[in-house]
């Protein structure tokens, strides 16, 4: 009695030797740490005691010397943003935009805020003038992120 094997016409796969699996698995180890960190570093700031808020000490304000005022403690970039964004609602971006490459001409220290500070006043621009708008005061300060935060506000 001669039993007779059945072959599959499906060929086989070798199951996690590929270049997938091999991401997979990379990403598997490291997306949990990185949403570790990013969550950690966003809740330094929220205030679980209770308390109010100007009487919570994270632990980037206590390696900090104390200030005598709010606006002391704050660093020329935060001010300048600030500014900006008052000027954005007054004037409009086109005048916080000139006033941000004028800044950055006369001090080049504020030159790695550029962009951060040019998206901030993109997202702005759309909440107050609209997308069409806002898009329309573009142009090239600290190269493209005016626009990329229009793009970031109405995407």
């Amino acid at each position: 009695m001669k039993h007779s094997v059945k072959h599959s016409t499906i060929p086989q796969t070798r199951r996690g030797r590929g270049p997938a699996r091999r991401i997979g698995r990379s990403l598997a180890f490291v997306l949990p740490v990185v949403l570790v960190l990013s969550g950690t570093l966003a809740v330094t700031r929220v205030n679980w005691s209770g308390a109010p808020a100007d009487s919570v000490l994270t632990a980037s304000d206590a390696a900090a010397p104390a200030a005598s005022s709010p606006a002391a403690a704050r660093a020329p970039h935060e001010l300048l943003r600030d500014r900006l964004l008052t000027e954005l609602l007054e004037d409009d971006p086109g005048v916080a935009l000139t006033h941000l490459q004028e800044a950055v001409n006369e001090r080049p220290s504020l030159a790695r805020h550029c962009a951060s500070i040019a998206r901030a006043l993109g997202r702005a621009a759309v909440r107050v003038y609209g997308p069409t708008r806002a898009q329309s005061y573009a142009r090239p300060v600290c190269d493209t992120a005016f626009a990329s935060g229009v793009l970031a506000a109405h995407g």
